[in-house]
């Protein structure tokens, strides 16, 4: 047994050092894989010995897949993770707290509510009088506030749903908003119909103006305006919508006003950064993703509402089995879509108690300064920049995918090939382009470098 969590922890400790020595895409794939879990394991009649399967699962998970957290992977929002974080996984695991009832776990809500409180007050809300939760990621948080804003706004909702009465709720988003509003519109009865993709400006952020008319048309319609979505940091540009002027409108209307801040909220963070979601404060509920800019492992979401009585009535039950609640607390499992779920919030805790605040302002702000690098490298050598944001990445393109003598494709695919790994990208106002993130806090000017060097031949 000892010589288990020996293993383990060697080797945690060996690849998070050794990361940015293995391929960024290594070689292999599924069919490798499904081949030889077949004649290894095949129905798991024979036992093997821990030690054997530790060292082939970790040999699988090094050689075939993209490694998200090496410095000189350029893509999705999969960050490098900080040492505590992974700490607090492991610590989760071994003692498996049950955090949805206050009473089987009171330490564990108690850090989970600490940290929540502390990262409500850096986006200026009031964590007296706001709800705050932790989520599995951004697509619950986001459906958490879709069917709050449905309880609050649309009569007999929580008891009969949609099907109880005339109204008909529609809910506005940017043409680059995140595509977890398709599925939750479908989820929660009120169809994808329902769903407004709002024409963007050339910034990439939303138009105020279109998103007023398309409401005056729906009214006239016969619809009911409910919920506008706006973005902190879109998943394509890293652009945020103009939220203070969509708040007003939203208040102007009655119009419940969601931020969807998954990656950009991190920014308030940083006094350098905030100023691009400034007004944040004004929503009715926020998402924000811990898992993306704060560099902590996967899943961990948050949801923050200006209604805590809302939520209350959104996700409350009666139940026989369940102990008591306990006096003056939240139950999580009485304000939120899940029961059962993970000790989401120790890897936040523990990341910001290692790092202080200081800390991860600097980490946050040395990502922002290395893609401020990245552009004007990419600038220099002739690139075309499509984005404008203070958030690390880039959207660019260049003359030969302007003229067709190079596709976005196969300049992902050199580049991959070259050690490096970025994405093509699509944005509302532009051709198939290409894409660039600064998602880990390990990248330096030398992997903007090898990046730069690895696009120099398809400029």
């Amino acid at each position: 047994m000892n010589d288990r969590w020996t293993d383990m922890s060697e080797a945690v400790r060996d690849f998070y050092s050794s990361v940015g020595e293995l391929p960024v895409a290594p070689s292999g794939g599924s069919m490798g894989t499904r081949a030889h879990l077949d004649e290894t394991y095949g129905a798991f009649t024979d036992p093997r010995p821990s030690r054997q399967v530790q060292a082939d699962v970790l040999r699988m998970l090094r050689e075939e897949q993209v490694h998200a957290t090496h410095p000189r992977y350029f893509g999705l929002f999969n960050p490098s993770v900080f040492p505590a974080a992974v700490v607090a996984d492991a610590l989760v695991a071994v003692t498996n707290p049950q955090v949805c009832v206050y009473s089987h776990a009171p330490g564990a809500n108690e850090i989970e509510r600490h940290t929540l409180r502390y990262l409500a007050r850096k986006l200026g809300c009031d964590p007296e009088r706001w709800f705050a939760g932790f989520t599995s990621g951004g697509s619950e948080a986001n459906q958490s506030a879709v069917i709050a804003a449905l309880t609050r706004d649309i009569h007999g909702f929580a008891e009969h749903g949609l099907a109880g009465g005339t109204a008909k709720p529609t809910l506005y988003l940017s043409a680059e908003g995140h595509h977890s509003f398709d599925k939750i519109v479908h989820g929660v009865g009120m169809g994808r119909g329902a769903l407004r993709r709002i024409p963007v400006t050339d910034r990439l952020t939303m138009d105020v103006e279109a998103l007023a008319s398309a409401m005056a048309q729906d009214r006239e319609r016969g619809y009911t305006p409910s919920i506008v979505v706006a973005t902190a940091g879109t998943t394509g540009a890293g652009v945020a919508d103009p939220l203070r002027d969509i708040a007003s409108l939203c208040r102007e209307r009655s119009v419940w006003f969601h931020v969807d801040a998954a990656w950009g909220g991190a920014a308030c963070l940083s006094p350098k950064l905030r100023t691009e979601i400034s007004g944040i404060e004004l929503a009715d509920s926020i998402t924000w993703d811990a898992h993306k800019w704060l560099s902590v492992p996967m899943g961990a979401g948050m949801f923050f509402c200006r209604h805590p009585e809302v939520v209350r009535r959104a996700f409350a039950v009666e139940s026989g089995y369940m102990p008591a609640s306990t006096p003056d607390v939240e139950e999580p499992y009485l304000s939120s879509i899940l029961w059962s779920r993970r000790f989401i919030g120790l890897k936040v805790f523990m990341a910001l108690a290692e790092l202080g605040e200081e800390g991860y302002r600097h980490a946050i702000e040395r990502q922002a300064e290395i893609c401020d690098l990245l552009r004007s490298r990419l600038s220099a050598s002739g690139w075309k920049l499509l984005n404008d944001t203070l958030l690390p990445v880039v959207c660019f393109t260049g003359p030969s995918l302007l003229e067709g003598r190079h596709r976005a494709e196969e300049v992902v695919a050199g580049a991959i090939e070259s050690g490096v790994w970025i994405s093509e990208v699509k944005l509302a106002n532009h051709d198939p382009a290409l894409r660039a993130c600064i998602t880990s806090f390990r990248s330096t000017s030398g992997d903007v470098d090898a990046l730069v060097e690895a696009l120099a031949p398809y400029v």
